[in-house]
């Protein structure tokens, strides 16, 4: 059995903070080295993606050989693979696409909606059940979520960048509940590295992009996407899952809607971006509603 630490909380929430910088970190990083009007020799999507998972998984390869973890059960490859292709080779290719015309700071909030595809899937799948004031929220977040979205563009239409990065924070919830089922059986980086691995073997697609991006772009994007790789690639995820190992998905969630202003800041601070009206209207109303869900969203049984 193992040994249970003397202060689980604090620890989960010390490693939340870790995740958190790092995932807000990697908004304005991502953009720096993505292919734009305004970074012509930058990767493509695809490419980044795939770059920045062969580094992650390097780094999870060699924490399995060094630990001895083995393999994972036959039972869970399933799942496993599921989690790997939705969370990690379908969110990051949505999630770059949407990055190169949706500012760092909007594209945090957008994926800061991942907490409702959380609570919503948990309804489903965990057979969780939200009170009135919980869909209330969900309903308040979906609004903020499109004001957020119709602020990257003129004419307040939805943008197809702006749907991208909806259609991540949709795998990511994915993974978070795939990932919650498995943690009874794996350690947080151990299920981390297995995700990784799997997650990466898809984005093979992209490798004679990546080929072509790697012999054009300059050193200093190809190091921000290694940077992306090791530290909001394998170490956020490896300290996110192992806070999700201590808390619930629902608990865990809500901590999600801080990264946007994580992202703001590093946004401002190297890429000069300043939010706007919409963004910032959008992000109040997205985070009130997931707060509401939350906080405010849980039916008591009995």
């Amino acid at each position: 059995m193992k040994e249970q630490p003397k202060h689980p909380a604090v620890r989960s929430y010390i490693l939340l903070l870790v995740t958190l910088v790092f995932w807000g970190s990697a908004f304005a990083v991502v953009r720096y080295g993505l292919v734009s009007p305004e970074n012509p020799s930058g990767y493509h999507p695809g490419s980044l993606a795939l770059l920045r998972f062969l580094v992650a998984a390097v780094v999870a390869l060699g924490y399995l050989i060094i630990t001895k973890k083995g393999l994972p059960l036959k039972k869970d490859l399933p799942r496993i693979i599921c989690a790997g292709f939705i969370g990690i080779a379908l969110y990051h290719t949505l999630f770059n696409y949407g990055e190169q015309m949706v500012a760092s700071g909007a594209s945090a909030v957008l994926i800061g909606f991942a907490p409702v595809f959380v609570v919503i899937l948990s309804t489903i799948f965990l057979k969780e059940h939200l009170s009135l004031w919980g869909w209330l929220g969900v309903i308040c977040s979906l609004v903020g979520v499109i004001i957020v979205g119709m602020s990257s563009v003129e004419g307040f239409h939805i943008d197809i960048h702006a749907l991208a990065l909806l259609g991540s924070a949709l795998s990511t919830a994915v993974l978070m509940v795939l990932s919650k089922s498995l943690l009874s059986r794996y350690s947080g980086t151990q299920l981390t590295s297995y995700t990784i691995i799997v997650g990466v073997i898809p984005l093979f697609m992209f490798f004679p992009e990546l080929l072509r991006d790697i012999s054009s772009t300059t050193w200093q994007a190809t190091s921000a996407i290694a940077y992306l790789g090791v530290f909001p690639g394998f170490l956020a995820y490896a300290t996110w899952n192992v806070a999700l190992s201590r808390l619930s998905a629902g608990r865990l969630s809500v901590f999600m809607n801080i990264v946007p202003f994580i992202a703001a800041l590093f946004a401002w601070a190297w890429l000069g971006e300043i939010p706007g009206t919409l963004v910032i209207l959008g992000g109040i109303v997205a985070i009130a509603g997931v707060l509401m869900v939350q906080l405010l969203g849980r039916r008591r049984e009995g």
